[in-house]
C-alpha cells in the first residue's frame, strides 16, 4: 500500500476573480478526493489500522466543513466523528484525558476529533475555565500522552486551521445574518471574539510544547474554505498508506419479486403523511 500522491496543478482558468477555485472545479476535485477516502476507509478496515485525526483552530475556521466533506461518503461505523460538549461535574473530577480516551479507535477505525484535549490549552485557558497550574500540567503531559498513543500503534495526525482576523469576523457576521446558521454561534464564540490576541498567545505556546517529532502539527490556510477542504483532505490521504483499488462491485443475486396476487392487508390511507410535494 502507498500513500496518496497529489501532483495535479491548476492554471488561472480554473480560478474565479476572487482567486478561488471555480465551483465546478472544486466540486469535481472534491468528488475525486472523496473516492480516495472510500479506498482509504476500506484499507484501514482490512489492515486493522487505528487512526486519530485532531482538528483544531479558531472559531469559524472551517473545521466542521472539512469533517463533513470527509464523512459525506464514508461509513460512520469506520470513520467516526467525536465532538464532545462541556464536561459534566463528574468528568471534571476525572483524569483530564479520560473522557477522550474512551473514544479512541479500535482496529479498523478512524476517529475525527472536532476539537480535542487541546481545549485545555485554548478555550479553557483563555476563558478562565482552567487554572494556570492545570494549563502548565497539560503542556508538560500532552506530549507524553500522545507519545503513548503513537507507541501503542495509533497513527495521530493533527491539523490547525488558521484563519485571519478579518475573515473570521466576516464568517461570524454571516452566521448572525443567516437564521439557518445561528446555531453555530454559541455564547462562548461571542465572548471569544474579543480575545483574538489572547488566543494567539495561547496557540503559540501550545505549539511550542506539542509540535513534536512523533506528533507534529500540520497547519491549514483556511481563509478560502474550498481550498482548505481540498488541501486538508489531500494531505490526510498522503499520510495514511492505502490500496488504490476501489471496492469491488458485489454481484446482486436474482431477485424474487412479490406476486401481484399476494394476500396482504390493505394499507390504511390515513397512516401516510400528508403529501405536500
Amino acid at each position: 500500500m502507498q500513500p496518496f500522491s497529489e501532483n495535479r496543478r491548476f492554471d488561472a482558468s480554473h480560478y474565479n476573480r476572487k482567486g478561488q477555485l471555480k465551483k465546478r472545479i472544486y466540486t469535481r476535485e472534491l468528488r475525486r478526493l472523496q473516492l480516495e477516502l472510500v479506498k482509504l476507509q476500506r484499507s484501514v478496515q482490512e489492515s486493522g489500522r487505528r487512526v486519530v485525526i485532531v482538528f483544531e483552530g479558531r472559531d469559524a475556521a472551517g473545521k466542521g466543513g472539512v469533517i463533513k466533506r470527509i464523512t459525506d461518503m464514508t461509513n460512520p461505523r469506520v470513520v467516526r466523528t467525536v465532538a464532545l460538549g462541556v464536561p459534566s461535574d463528574r468528568e471534571k473530577t476525572q483524569w483530564y484525558y479520560q473522557r477522550y480516551v474512551e473514544h479512541l479507535p479500535a482496529a479498523g477505525e478512524i476517529v475525527l476529533f472536532d476539537r480535542s484535549w487541546y481545549n485545555r490549552a485554548g478555550v479553557e485557558r483563555v476563558m478562565g475555565f482552567a487554572t494556570e497550574d492545570q494549563v502548565q500540567c497539560f503542556l508538560q503531559t500532552c506530549p507524553e500522552f500522545e507519545h503513548m498513543l503513537v507507541r501503542d500503534g495509533i497513527q495521530l495526525i493533527k491539523y490547525w486551521f488558521s484563519v485571519s482576523e478579518r475573515e473570521q469576523e466576516r464568517r461570524l457576521r454571516a452566521r448572525v445574518e443567516n437564521p439557518a446558521k445561528r446555531w453555530k454561534l454559541s455564547p462562548m464564540d461571542i465572548k471569544a471574539r474579543k480575545r483574538w490576541a489572547e488566543y494567539s498567545h495561547a496557540k503559540d505556546e501550545m505549539v511550542k510544547y506539542t509540535d513534536t517529532e512523533h506528533a507534529p502539527w500540520h497547519f491549514v490556510d483556511a481563509d478560502i474554505k474550498r481550498h482548505a477542504r481540498l488541501n486538508c483532505i489531500a494531505h490526510m490521504l498522503s499520510q495514511i498508506p492505502y490500496s488504490d483499488e476501489p471496492p469491488s462491485a458485489p454481484e446482486l443475486p436474482r431477485r424474487k419479486w412479490a406476486n401481484d396476487g399476494e394476500d396482504r392487508a390493505p394499507k390504511p390511507v390515513e397512516s401516510y403523511v400528508e403529501r405536500l410535494y
